[in-house]
């Protein structure tokens, strides 16, 4: 990455797009009904158009006791996240038109100027406010669907990332006490300050182990909330790493456990935006392996990748979300029949599955190709044989085993109707880039930051093996068909330590605790009555404290003890 090196500050104002979206949102709650929606509407698109009117450069510039910060800088990295971050935001505000909650709307495009903010932050301190303030936006986004297991997640979701902002924060500290400069810049890790930034944002990005919160969390966020959840945050992570660590060779395994964790345990789980969110893991994974590899197909697959995965993965998380918000229901074993009676959603829904499985002309197979061909480039075979086994298991949960028991399969006697229309609209606008980017990939990699795109993903090469890999897929999900039914049973991931682990360690010390404390009380109880007891004897009317001395006798004492202490003063 050279481009931001060559970069020179702009002068004349410029307008930063989060804070024109914050302003904006500040509005939201002195506005009621139809105007409301018109207004979110149209702040949305504004957003739009600030962001792709922003011109490549750094801005907003100053110096604080030393330290020199820039608040803006728009190079092709950023922009092409700033660009996507847009445009979610617009179909998230779509889809969200027919909730009245102002808390929610406003906090929704909090989080979304923030990521922006992210994007585009030329310093690590103007990264690290950003970053905080998507933490504290996004909590209640989870929040406001007002359940106990919602506020649960909630609170173990914000001391997560609080941690991360922490670790992340203190990085920065100690890396400007070392270097003298906030400039976020690649870096190679090989101290603490550097270390600790890279923790900070991977937790972020969800990488195992320390990913339980976004599956954990994601479920319990509200229908609408979810999508700006699932398009944000492990993104806003990813473009942090794609600045800050491009070809960190630890990278490529961890994204590589990320996409192979995030397909098993979404085999095993009922709840259906659970297991679309351990496919965020998973399909994060492959950005996180892009990264590692570092080489400009890799960078930019995992740019473009990031891209194509906040549409396609919205589609996902709006279908469903339409299914939950039509039925009540979230349990796969609890759906079934439901293409019969929301035909629309089912076949948005399927674009969605098919760009994530990397079907031909859908948004997925002409980014996640890339990356696999970097690995091949890079002759990192067990990387990209590892990397195709987690493709295969992303279009037997996503593309196959979802659709068919919740849409197709087994009647459940439910009978719903389709989705509102500013629900299925937005999903309609996702699944229509799901589909142009598919059919006209150029249109993204003019996008990318290495250029030019030296990538053609319909060669002959790359389509036949991708249509051979789905094909065999098929085949045996069917085949095991009755052991992918899923189980009604919950599925503990590393959230084990909380779930489990946790409350059994803090019971057992609260319960030795309570023992020790029972002891104590005890023997302070049995050490005042013996002393009670001896104060009693002495003192009592028949103890020697307690009859009555003479004038005689007394003054002995007192004559005895004064010599005493005349005594001990001569001789010391």
């Amino acid at each position: 990455m050279t481009e931001t090196s060559t970069m020179v500050a702009q002068s004349g104002f410029w307008l930063h797009p989060s804070i024109f979206l914050l302003l904006g949102a500040l509005v939201i709650p002195f506005l009621k009904g139809t105007v409301q929606q018109g207004y979110r509407v149209a702040l949305a698109l504004a957003f739009i158009f600030v962001v792709f009117q922003t011109q490549p450069g750094m801005y907003g510039q100053f110096s604080v006791s030393g330290m020199e910060f820039f608040t803006g800088r728009a190079d092709k990295l950023a922009l092409v996240f700033a660009y996507v971050f847009s445009l979610i935001t617009l179909i998230a505000t779509i889809y969200s038109l027919h909730v009245k909650d102002n808390v929610q709307h406003v906090t929704a495009l909090i989080y979304a100027a923030a990521a922006t903010g992210v994007a585009f932050a030329g310093d690590l301190l103007t990264l690290y406010v950003f970053w905080e303030m998507m933490m504290l936006a996004s909590v209640w986004l989870i929040w406001r669907r007002k359940r106990a297991t919602s506020y649960a997640a909630g609170y173990r979701y914000l001391l997560v990332h609080a941690v991360s902002g922490v670790t992340l924060l203190a990085g920065v500290v100690l890396f400007y006490s070392t270097t003298g400069t906030l400039a976020f810049e690649a870096m190679q890790a090989d101290n603490l300050a550097v270390y600790l930034i890279l923790i900070g944002f991977l937790i972020n990005a969800a990488v195992p182990p320390l990913h339980a919160w976004l599956p954990d969390a994601y479920p319990e966020a509200t229908i609408t909330g979810a999508i700006f959840l699932s398009a944000l945050t492990t993104k806003t992570a990813v473009y942090t790493l794609l600045r800050g660590f491009p070809g960190t060779e630890f990278l490529i395994w961890m994204g590589v456990v990320m996409a192979l964790w995030g397909v098993i345990y979404a085999a095993l789980v009922n709840d259906i935006r659970r297991l679309l969110a351990y496919h965020i893991i998973s399909q994060v994974g492959y950005m996180v392996a892009g990264v590692g590899m570092g080489t400009a197909m890799a960078i930019n697959g995992a740019t473009a990748h990031a891209f194509t995965h906040i549409l396609y993965k919205a589609v996902l998380f709006m279908g469903a979300g339409a299914v939950i918000y039509m039925t009540g229901k979230s349990k796969v074993t609890e759906l079934g029949g439901l293409y019969k009676y929301m035909p629309v959603t089912f076949l948005l829904y399927m674009v969605g599955a098919a760009s994530i499985s990397s079907f031909p002309l859908f948004s997925g197979f002409v980014s996640k190709t890339m990356i696999l061909e970097a690995a091949a480039l890079d002759r990192m075979a067990i990387a990209w044989l590892l990397l195709t086994m987690a493709s295969v298991g992303t279009f037997i949960s996503t593309g196959l085993k979802l659709p068919y028991f919740v849409f197709m399969g087994q009647d459940s006697g439910l009978k719903p109707k389709e989705a509102p229309w500013n629900m299925i609209l937005a999903m309609g606008i996702a699944a229509f880039f799901c589909f142009f980017i598919g059919v006209y990939p150029t249109w993204l990699y003019n996008f990318l930051p290495e250029q030019p795109v030296d990538y053609n993903a319909f060669s002959l090469g790359h389509l036949f093996w991708e249509l051979q890999l789905l094909l065999f897929t098929g085949l045996g999900f069917f085949l095991m068909l009755k052991y992918l039914a899923g189980s009604r049973k919950m599925s503990v991931d590393t959230d084990w330590i909380y779930r489990k682990a946790a409350p059994v360690l803090v019971y057992k010390v609260a319960a030795g605790v309570r023992s020790g404390w029972r002891a104590f009380i005890k023997a302070s109880l049995s050490l005042l009555k013996g002393l009670w007891q001896s104060l009693a004897q002495t003192y009592g009317s028949n103890g020697p404290m307690g009859q009555t001395w003479s004038i005689g006798l007394t003054t002995v004492w007192v004559v005895f003890f004064v010599a005493l202490y005349g005594l001990y003063i001569l001789l010391f």
